[in-house]
Order: C-alpha cells, then structure tokens, then sequence
C-alpha cells in the first residue's frame, strides 16, 4: 500500500498523465514447451533446469533410466534432454527402448563423453542431436527449438518471471494460460522488467521506456504506472518491488509452504 505522501502524489499526477487506450481483451492461451532433463547430478539438474525456465521452456527432471522411461511413456514430453551415464538404465539403453516402443518426441544427447564413436552410437541408436559437456546455454537453446521446430512443435518464444510470460513476438502477457490485460504503458514497464527478473532497472531508463517522446510528463509520473501494474500482480505470485535509489525489479514470490 502507499503511504500518504505517495498516494497524495498519485492523486496529483493522475491529471497529467495522458489516458490510455484500453488494452484489446484476448482469450487465447500460451502453452510453454514441455522438456524432460535426465540428469542424475542434482546440481547440474538444478542449474540447468532454472536456466531453462528462465528462457521459458517448462522442466520435469528425473536422475535414473528407469524413471525417465515412465515419464516418457506417460506424460509424453516435447523433447528430451538425456544424460548417457546414468543409473538404473543408461541413456543409450533409454533411448533404444523408447525407438523400439514407438516413442518419436526429439532426443537430444547430454554427455561428458566426448569421443565420436558415442555420438555415433547414440546417433545410430535414434538420437536426434549431440551436445557435449560443458556446453554453451545459448547453442542448447538453439538445438532445442530447432528439433522442436523439425518434428514440427510450434515453438513460442517467451520470457518468463515465476506464472508471468510474455510471447515475444506479439509482446502479450500471460499469468498462466489467461491473459494480462495491460495498458501500453504498463506493457512498456512489465516488458522492460521481465527481460531482466530479479535485477533492478533504474527509474531513469524506465521512464525513457514508458514515455519516450512525452517531454511534458514528470518523472514521478513513472511511479502511478508501476503502482496500476502492482495491483494487476497482485496475488499472482509475482511482485513488483521497489528498491529506493535502484529502481524496480520483478520477482516470483516462493510458493506458500
């Protein structure tokens, strides 16, 4: 809630800022690509996974052969990132039952092995692509929508704080499958944050964001569009903060134990 003095300045700035259009309703939904991680080195998973969240793809995780299985035959996974040394079943040993079953969602191999009879044989054995440890994020992701787009998914590319996304390429924004309904502005400033959640973005390159070519708009005015988005995310699991001298940052709010 805002003190006093913040609501005060809410109420006398209001006037100045120019109204806005509405935002147009929209009732389509934004599904993230599901990927299963079969990684049996816990800090490795972890790592990797909030990674991949972070660029919006949608991770299970299991550590064994036997596990991953499973997970495949019933829940049927986009795609799937297969470590070879694994327990229980190797990824080799996975990944010729899941041809012989019929299962043809893209494998991608993960592997410290880096000799090319390894990349042979899982290649032979029904892989869909290689990529030795370590690796770049970067080519990873590149791999990834580039098998999901082969074995033809259709690939949407979002950012992604905690539920909130947003698709790329229209620049509309999700709180899991419904839509935000937003105004250009707090469009501008979400946009602005969630390409960079859990970091600060100064005041300063906000307002140059939100009012670009408004020279008769007061800097405090950026403060009535973060308190307008703040009450949007209310409840969402997702909060706007404000760290005084920094800016604004957006962060997903741990789940209630």
């Amino acid at each position: 809630m805002l003190s006093s003095a913040r609501a005060g300045a809410v109420k006398w700035l209001s006037p100045r800022v120019a109204p806005e259009p509405r935002a147009q309703r929209n009732r389509g939904t934004l599904r993230a690509m599901k990927l299963l991680l079969v990684e049996d080195e816990p800090s490795m998973a972890q790592a990797l996974r909030l990674a991949l969240e972070r660029r919006g793809f949608e991770v299970d995780w299991c550590a064994d052969g036997v596990e991953a299985l499973n997970r495949l035959r019933h829940h049927g996974p986009d795609l799937v990132l297969l470590d070879l040394t694994i327990p229980k079943l190797d990824g080799l040993q996975v990944l010729h039952r899941a041809r012989v079953e019929g299962l043809r969602m893209p494998i991608i191999l993960l592997t410290a092995r880096g000799a090319v009879g390894d990349r042979v044989q899982g290649l032979n054995a029904g892989a869909d692509d290689y990529l030795a440890k370590p690796f770049d994020l970067d080519e990873l992701e590149a791999r990834i929508r580039a098998q999901l787009r082969r074995h033809g998914t259709e690939v949407q590319e979002r950012l992604t704080c905690g539920p909130l996304a947003m698709e790329r390429d229209s620049g509309a924004f999700y709180l899991g499958d419904h839509v935000l309904e937003l105004t250009p502005r707090e469009q501008a400033l979400l946009k602005a944050l969630i390409a960079k959640p859990g970091h600060a973005v100064a005041k300063e390159k906000l307002f140059r964001l939100v009012f670009p070519m408004e020279q008769d708009i007061q800097f405090e005015a950026i403060e009535v569009v973060a308190y307008r988005l703040r009450k949007k995310l209310a409840g969402s699991g997702v909060s706007l903060v404000t760290l005084r001298g920094l800016g604004y940052l957006l962060r997903a709010e741990a789940p209630a134990a």
